[in-house]
């Protein structure tokens, strides 16, 4: 029987970096999301083909159901993380494969890969959701990360997520910022890579439980903000507190230090996208200096 699961994006707000170590962030599930298609065939190969958001073929692969073994495929390296995925969800559930005949597998994606909205996070979640195994430890036992990722794959609200223990902790809250006209999302024009990034962070030397504490009560205070000039000190406060800690300029100074409003990194610093304040003419400003993907708080958010 024909299988269809489907996963939200995400995009952290505050918690960047001191998520890891048990800082309360901030995130929304977006409306851009991934979904997964599963069909039951008797060719003895589990074929995979990946979509992106303009229904073209970005991936492809076959593999032998047997021992996943990869048979053909257009990319190496994404065949191998694959591999790795689903040799994990069979650990977890081992009738997963052992109890058919074949598969025909499609993802379709809602929007472009460069966008950094969680290719792989929606991905293991629907995963997850087929294999009937719990998302985070496919997540922890294949990539690693704070998970926060997952839980907006599932959730169809803004959370707070925290690690307590090493346990996530998830909470809905009402984050409808009346100021919400005045947020855009905008695109940095490529990748970063999170692992190099959590790689630097865990390189210095800082007080982790005085960030986590610090970074958490900006969290608390933003959720509740009335205020757009409120929201955007807690903006600036959180910038400079990471910017310190990293030794990294904020990006607001490295690349629109003539910007009228405020901007913030948003995940791994120096790619993806930025949260910035402003007014109508944001967009124009942002596309004269070359960034074309400015998206309107309300677009974004789910």
């Amino acid at each position: 029987m024909e299988k269809e699961f489907y996963s939200n994006g995400k995009l952290l707000l505050t918690g960047e970096y001191a998520i890891l170590d048990g800082a309360l962030g901030l995130a929304i599930p977006t409306s851009y999301g991934q979904s997964l298609h599963v069909t039951p065939t008797k060719s003895g190969f589990l074929e995979w083909t990946s979509f992106d958001e303009k229904n073209k073929i970005w991936f492809s692969a076959k593999f032998d159901l047997k021992n996943l073994h990869v048979v053909s495929t257009s990319d190496e390296t994404m065949a191998k993380t694959l591999v790795s995925l689903l040799l994990e969800a069979n650990a977890q559930n081992p009738l997963l494969l052992t109890d058919s005949h074949g598969f025909q597998i499609e993802t379709h994606l809602t929007f472009p890969k460069s966008w950094g909205l969680g290719t792989s996070s929606t991905l293991i979640n629907n995963l997850a959701q087929w294999a009937r195994v719990d998302a985070y430890e496919l997540l922890w036992n294949a990539f690693g990360g704070s998970g926060y990722d997952i839980a907006c794959a599932q959730y169809n609200a803004p959370i707070t997520y925290q690690l307590i223990d090493g346990e996530p902790k998830i909470e809905q809250v009402d984050f409808d910022p009346s100021f919400k006209n005045s947020l855009f999302f905008v695109h940095l024009n490529k990748k970063q890579s999170s692992k190099e990034a959590i790689a630097n962070y865990r390189d210095q030397q800082f007080d982790k439980s005085k960030l986590v504490k610090q970074v958490s009560d900006i969290t608390r205070k933003m959720i509740s903000a009335s205020t757009l000039s409120g929201f955007e000190s807690l903006m600036e406060e959180h910038e400079s507190l990471l910017s310190h800690i990293l030794k990294i300029d904020p990006v607001k100074q490295q690349l629109f230090p003539d910007y009228f409003g405020m901007i913030k990194s948003l995940g791994a610093w120096g790619g993806d996208f930025v949260l910035a304040t402003g007014d109508e003419q944001s967009i124009s400003y942002f596309k004269s200096k070359g960034y074309n993907t400015v998206i309107p708080y309300s677009k974004m958010v789910l």
